[in-house]
Parts: structure tokens; C-alpha cells; sequence
């Protein structure tokens, strides 16, 4: 049971930030927020990762972080949406570009989190 409240508490924190900065203004069709956040997580869970490999880190802390924060602050299924919704309204060269850009970007960003680490 304490498993479960860990990744609770650790999800509401997650999608309390990524709501915050989701209200930041965006004037453009990109959906450049969701991208940023979605970057930011990559290179949070690429850092906690290689953090909890190099230390001791509890297994509590690990799913509070992990499974909780980063999975309630990432926003796949906000930019699936919006990728969709940019190919579906014609701004084809948007939506492969936001594709492109999330895939390339959150790798590097695990892979620097870790460097990081």
C-alpha cells in the first residue's frame, strides 16, 4: 500500500508542475510546451536513473520519482493528441517535425540525465 501512495503523491506532484508551466503562453501552432516538458522529463528520468544506479537509492524513492513524478509530469498522451491534431488540421510539416524533434530530444534528454547523474 505505501508503494501505491508513493507513486500517488509522486504523480499529483508531476502534473501539478507540468500544469503550471503549461500556463505559460504559447503564440504558436507548435506545441513547443508540451515539447519542453516532455524533454524535461526525459533527461529527469534519465537522471534519477542513473542516480539510483550509482547509489542506494530506496525503492520507495525510486517509484515516488520515477513511476510517480515522471509519469505524472510527462505528457505523452497530450503530445499524441496534439501531433494527430496537427497532421489532421494540414500543418503536416509540424506534426512530423514535433514527432521528430520529442523522439530525438527525449533520448538525448535520458541520455544526458544519466550523464548527468
Amino acid at each position: 500500500m505505501t508503494n501505491i501512495i508513493m507513486v500517488g503523491l509522486g504523480g499529483a506532484t508531476g502534473s501539478v508542475l507540468r500544469y503550471t508551466i503549461s500556463l505559460i503562453p504559447n503564440k504558436y501552432t507548435f506545441p513547443l510546451i508540451t515539447l519542453v516538458i516532455n524533454i524535461l522529463g526525459a533527461v529527469l528520468i534519465g537522471y534519477i536513473t542513473g542516480v539510483s544506479i550509482k547509489k542506494d537509492m530506496p525503492s520507495r524513492s525510486i517509484l515516488f520519482l520515477k513511476t510517480g513524478l515522471c509519469g505524472g509530469f510527462t505528457t505523452f498522451s497530450t503530445f499524441s493528441l496534439e501531433a494527430y491534431s496537427l497532421f489532421q488540421n494540414g500543418n503536416y510539416f509540424y506534426s512530423i517535425l514535433y514527432v521528430l524533434l520529442s523522439f530525438i530530444g527525449c533520448l538525448i534528454g535520458v541520455w544526458l540525465g544519466m550523464k548527468l547523474a
